[in-house]
C-alpha cells in the first residue's frame, strides 16, 4: 500500500499525523503553531550545470529577504542569496517567491531554507533524469489492448464491428491491439498516433538512453531492441489494422458505454450489442458527423486523423529503412495512403460520443497535414511535399491553446505541433517563439511561472508545452526561455502549490499520485507506474463536474483555491486519472532532459532574469566583464582608459547620445575604440522605459523607443559602429520589463544587464541620499564577497561601473579600478569585453 494510502487511514483513526522526509506539502505544526510557509521543489532534482528554482509560498502576507542551500549532511549553508521581487498571490498562497540558486553547481543533497520554511531534500546532480523515460513507460505496457504483459493475460480479442463505414455495419475485422485511452478501455486512432509518433522521434533523438528489459510482447526479456522502439511498434500494428486498406481508415474503438464500472481489462464485460465482452464498435473516417447514441460530434473532414497516421508512418518508415526493409517499404506505402486520405476531405474527424455529449472536440488539421508532409518530405526527397507543409504551417502558425485561458477538451490536438521542427526553417522557428512569448506573456506575471490554462489534461498541455520551449531552444540557440522550459518540467514533479508529483511513482522518494482513478489500484493495489495524471483543473471546471466524489479526507485541503484544484484521489477522475498519450509525450520529453544533462548540458551557459536579459556568462571559466556606462556624466571616462591601457585589460563602454554628442567626448571615444575596448548604446536621451513603483507598466511607446534607440546607434556611426557590430543594449537606468526585452529583440539587438548581488551599480549615489548611499568601502566588499560566497565566485560575472557621476558624490569608485583589476588578476580572472564573454558562453 502506497505512503498517502497509510496517511489517509492514519487521519481517519488518529485525527492528527506526523509527516516524515518529502511530505512537506502537509499543514503541519512548527514549534506549536500551524505552519504558514512552504518551499516547492522539483522532487526529480536539479542537473548542476541547469536552471535551479524553487519557490516560496506563504499563506500570510510575509515577506523574505534572502534565502539559503543547505548541505543536507552537515547542515551548512552552501549558498546564500536575495529572495528577489515578491509575486504576491498566488492560488492557496498570499505571498511567493523564485528561489533561484541557478549560480550554485556542486553535486550532492541539499534542501532550502527560507526564514522559517524549510524544503524537502533533495540532489544537484547529472543523473537526476536518468532512467525516467524507461520508467514512464511501464505505464505504455499496462495499458496495451489485445496481450496485456501486465496482467499477463488477453483482453479485447474479439474487436471489432463496422460502423459508418462502406462495408455493412456490424462488420467483423480485426483491429484488436493498441493501447487503451486513459483509465477507461476506449482506443483512438488520433491519440494513439500521436503517442507512436512521439515514441519513434523518443528513439530517433535519444536511443541511447533506452534500455532493453523487454521482448516485443512486453514480457521481461531482452530482443536486442530499445523498449521505446519495441513499444514503437505496438503502437504502429494497431495503426496499421485501422489503416488496412488504402481506402479504409478508422478513428475510434469502442465508445462510452464503455462506462459502466470499474473491472480490469481482462474481465470486460460490456455488451456493445454483441453480447458481454464482446466485439466493440469501430467507427470509420467518414468527414461527417458520427454518434450511435442522441449525441454527435461536429466532423468535418478526414484529415487531422490521416495526417496523424501518415506522420506516425513516415517516421516509421525512416526508422525502420536500416533496420528491416520490408517493414520499412510498408510503413512507406501506408504513410502515402494515410496522407491521400487526409486530402480526402480536408477538415477535423472528432471522437464520436453515445450516451454522454462528451467527445475530444479537435478543432484544427492542418498541422496534422503539416507534420504529414515534413516527414513524407524527409522520407521521399521530394521537395513538393516540403511545400505543401509550409503551406500548412501558415494556415496554423501557432497551436491556438497557447496563450489562452480555457479550450474545448482537446479542441487543439496535438498540444505541440512537431511539424515545425521537422521543417526547421527560419520560419518555423518564429512561430514556435511567437508561441511560447504567448505563455511567457502570463506565466511571468505569478511565482510557479504558471502559463497554461486549467483545463482537464492541464498536464498534457504542461508536457507537451516544455517539449515546445526545447524544440525551440534547439532550432535557434536562444536560452530566452529555458526558464520557463524548466517551470513546466518542475511543475510535474512537484514545484507546484501542492508540492506533489504529477507522475505515478516518480520519483520513487517523493510525493507522488497514490489513489489515482484507476481500476488497478483502486480495486487490485496494482501500481500504475509512470503514468501521467490529468492535472489540476479550474475550480470553477471543478465544481460543476457531475458524479466527482472523494473517497478520503483530503491532504491537499489546505492548498485548493478558488483558482485551482488537484485532488489525489479516486473519486477525482477531472484530476487525477492517468493518460496514455499525455505519458507517451513525458516519454520524449524526460529523454531529451537525460540527454541534455549527460550529453550536453546547455545550448549556452549564459545566465539571464526573468525578461531575457544576459546577467551573467560562463560560471565555468575565469572571465568576467567590466562595463562602464555613462550618460551626463562621464568625467572619469579618460581616467579609467588610462588605467585599462596601463594593465592592459579590456572592457566595455555604453554611451548615451547624450554623452556623443558633446565635442570633448569624442577623443575619448576614438581612443576607446582605437584600444580596442567594445563600445555600444545606452539609449539617446537616457529614457524611464517604466516608473520606479510599477515596473510592468510603461512610461513610453514603441515607437518612442525605437526612435531613440536608432538615434543613439545614429552616432555610433561616427565610429563605424552599428547594430550588427555592437548588438548588445545596455538599457538606461538598467530598468525594464518584458516588453521592452521584447522591443529590444525585435530591433535586433540582445539586452544585457549586472550580475546581481556585486553592489557597484550603487556608485552613482550621494550622501544626501541618506540610507541609500553606498560608500566605495562597502561597494568593494561586495564584489569580495560575491567572490567568496558564490561557488563559481566571479566566473562569467557582469560588473558594472559608472564612467561619471553626481559632482555631490565626492568619491568616485572608477578611482578604485587599479585596486579592483588587482583583485581579479590575483585571483586569475581575465577582464574581457563583453561580446567575448557571451561568445565564450555560447561555446
Amino acid at each position: 500500500m502506497k505512503g498517502k494510502k497509510i496517511i489517509r487511514i492514519m487521519l481517519t483513526v488518529f485525527g492528527l499525523f506526523v509527516m516524515v522526509g518529502f511530505l512537506a506539502c502537509s499543514a503541519k505544526r512548527l514549534g506549536g503553531g500551524e505552519q504558514r510557509a512552504w518551499i516547492r521543489i522539483n522532487q526529480l532534482g536539479y542537473t548542476p550545470d541547469g536552471i535551479k528554482i524553487a519557490v516560496w509560498g506563504s499563506k500570510s502576507s510575509n515577506k523574505i529577504e534572502s534565502f539559503q542551500l543547505m548541505d543536507a549532511e552537515t547542515d551548512e549553508a552552501v549558498f546564500k542569496s536575495e529572495a528577489g521581487m515578491p509575486f504576491g498571490a498566488y492560488g492557496p498562497f498570499e505571498e511567493t517567491y523564485r528561489l533561484d540558486f541557478s549560480a550554485f553547481s556542486d553535486t550532492g543533497k541539499f534542501y532550502l531554507q527560507a526564514g522559517n520554511a524549510k524544503s524537502p531534500v533533495f540532489s544537484v546532480n547529472k543523473d537526476v533524469y536518468q532512467g525516467t523515460a524507461d520508467f514512464v513507460l511501464r505505464y505504455l505496457r499496462q495499458q496495451r489492448s489485445g496481450f496485456n504483459p501486465y496482467l499477463k493475460d488477453s483482453c479485447h480479442v474479439h474487436d471489432g464491428y463496422t460502423m459508418y463505414g462502406p462495408m455493412p455495419d456490424s462488420t467483423l475485422i480485426d483491429v484488436s491491439g493498441g493501447w487503451h485511452d486513459a483509465s477507461d478501455y476506449l482506443q483512438y486512432s488520433t491519440t494513439s498516433a500521436n503517442a507512436t509518433y512521439h515514441l519513434l522521434a523518443a528513439y530517433r533523438d535519444f536511443g541511447e538512453f533506452f534500455s532493453d528489459a523487454h521482448l516485443a510482447n512486453g514480457l521481461e526479456g531482452k530482443n536486442g531492441i530499445p523498449d521505446v522502439l519495441d513499444e514503437a511498434r505496438w503502437g504502429l500494428e494497431w495503426l496499421l489494422k485501422m489503416h488496412p486498406r488504402e481506402d479504409w481508415m478508422f478513428n475510434q474503438l469502442a465508445d462510452d458505454r464503455d462506462h459502466q464500472g470499474l473491472r480490469l481489462p481482462t474481465i470486460d464485460s460490456v455488451d456493445y450489442g454483441m453480447g458481454p465482452g464482446g466485439a466493440r464498435p469501430v467507427y470509420f473516417i467518414t468527414g461527417e458527423p458520427q454518434g450511435l447514441g442522441k449525441h454527435q460530434n461536429r466532423a468535418t473532414g478526414t484529415s487531422s486523423t490521416a495526417g496523424k497516421f501518415a506522420s506516425a508512418f513516415a517516421l516509421a518508415s525512416q526508422i525502420y529503412e536500416k533496420k528491416d526493409a520490408e517493414l520499412a517499404s510498408v510503413f512507406y506505402d501506408k504513410a502515402l495512403s494515410a496522407y491521400k486520405f487526409g486530402l480526402r476531405k480536408l477538415g477535423v474527424s472528432q471522437t464520436a460520443p453515445n450516451l454522454a455529449p462528451y467527445f475530444y472536440e479537435e478543432d484544427s488539421w492542418a498541422d496534422d497535414m503539416e507534420l504529414a508532409a515534413s516527414n513524407l518530405w524527409k522520407l521521399t526527397g521530394d521537395d513538393d511535399y516540403l511545400n505543401k507543409a509550409v503551406d500548412y504551417a501558415r494556415m496554423e502558425k501557432i497551436t491556438p491553446w497557447l496563450g489562452q485561458d480555457t479550450a474545448r477538451h482537446y479542441q487543439w490536438y496535438p498540444f505541440h505541433n512537431f511539424g515545425h521542427y521537422e521543417i526547421g526553417n527560419n520560419e518555423t522557428t518564429a512561430y514556435y517563439k511567437e508561441g511560447i512569448e504567448k505563455v511567457h506573456a502570463k506565466a511571468e506575471k505569478n511565482a510557479f511561472y504558471r502559463g497554461i490554462p486549467f483545463i482537464w489534461c492541464s498536464n498534457n498541455l504542461t508536457t507537451s508545452f516544455a517539449i515546445q520551449c526545447y524544440l525551440y531552444r534547439k532550432m535557434s540557440g536562444d536560452e530566452t526561455y529555458r526558464e520557463l522550459e524548466q517551470a513546466n518540467i518542475d511543475w510535474l514533479f512537484g514545484l507546484n502549490p501542492w508540492g506533489t508529483s504529477m507522475v505515478y511513482g516518480l520519483p520513487s522518494w517523493g510525493d507522488t499520485p497514490a489513489d489515482p482513478h484507476s481500476a488497478f489500484t483502486h480495486l487490485h493495489d496494482f501500481p500504475v507506474d509512470g503514468g501521467l495524471v490529468d492535472g489540476p483543473v479550474y475550480t470553477s471546471i471543478y465544481n460543476n463536474l457531475i458524479g466527482i466524489t472523494l473517497y478520503s479526507p483530503d491532504e491537499y485541503a489546505a492548498f485548493q483555491s478558488d483558482l485551482v484544484v488537484y485532488h489525489d484521489d479516486f473519486g477525482d477522475y477531472s484530476t487525477n486519472e492517468p493518460t496514455m498519450d499525455g505519458t507517451a509525450s513525458l516519454v520524449y520529453l524526460l529523454a531529451a532532459m537525460e540527454d541534455e544533462a549527460v550529453s550536453h548540458p546547455s545550448v549556452s551557459k549564459l545566465k539571464r532574469d526573468r525578461f531575457g536579459a544576459v546577467i551573467r556568462g560562463d560560471e565555468t571559466k575565469k572571465l568576467v566583464a567590466l562595463i562602464f556606462s555613462a550618460d551626463e556624466f562621464g568625467e572619469g571616462a579618460g581616467y579609467i582608459a588610462e588605467v585599462l591601457n596601463r594593465e592592459d585589460q579590456k572592457s566595455s563602454f555604453f554611451f548615451t547620445g547624450n554623452y556623443l554628442r558633446k565635442k570633448e567626448n569624442q577623443g575619448i571615444v576614438d581612443k576607446l575604440v582605437r584600444d580596442g575596448h567594445y563600445v555600444g548604446a545606452h539609449s539617446d536621451q537616457h529614457l524611464l522605459y517604466a516608473p520606479w513603483g510599477n515596473r510592468d507598466s510603461l512610461l513610453i511607446s514603441q515607437e518612442e523607443f525605437e526612435k531613440d534607440v536608432i538615434e543613439n546607434y545614429n552616432l555610433l556611426k561616427k565610429w563605424n559602429l552599428d547594430r550588427s557590430t555592437s548588438r548588445f543594449f545596455l538599457p538606461p537606468y538598467e530598468w525594464y520589463n518584458d516588453t521592452i526585452a521584447d522591443w529590444v529583440a525585435k530591433m535586433g539587438l540582445e539586452l544585457i544587464n549586472f550580475t546581481p548581488g556585486i553592489r557597484t551599480p550603487a556608485d552613482y549615489t550621494w550622501p544626501d541620499m541618506g540610507s541609500r548611499y553606498v560608500r566605495n568601502k562597502a561597494i568593494f566588499e561586495s564584489i569580495e564577497d560575491f567572490k567568496e560566497k558564490n561557488k563559481n565566485g566571479l566566473n562569467g560575472a557582469i560588473i558594472l561601473i559608472h564612467a561619471g557621476t553626481d559632482p555631490k558624490r565626492t568619491e568616485k569608485f572608477y578611482h578604485e579600478l587599479p585596486k579592483l583589476i588587482e583583485l581579479l588578476k590575483n585571483d586569475g580572472y581575465q577582464s574581457v569585453t563583453i561580446d567575448k564573454l557571451l561568445n565564450e558562453s555560447r561555446n
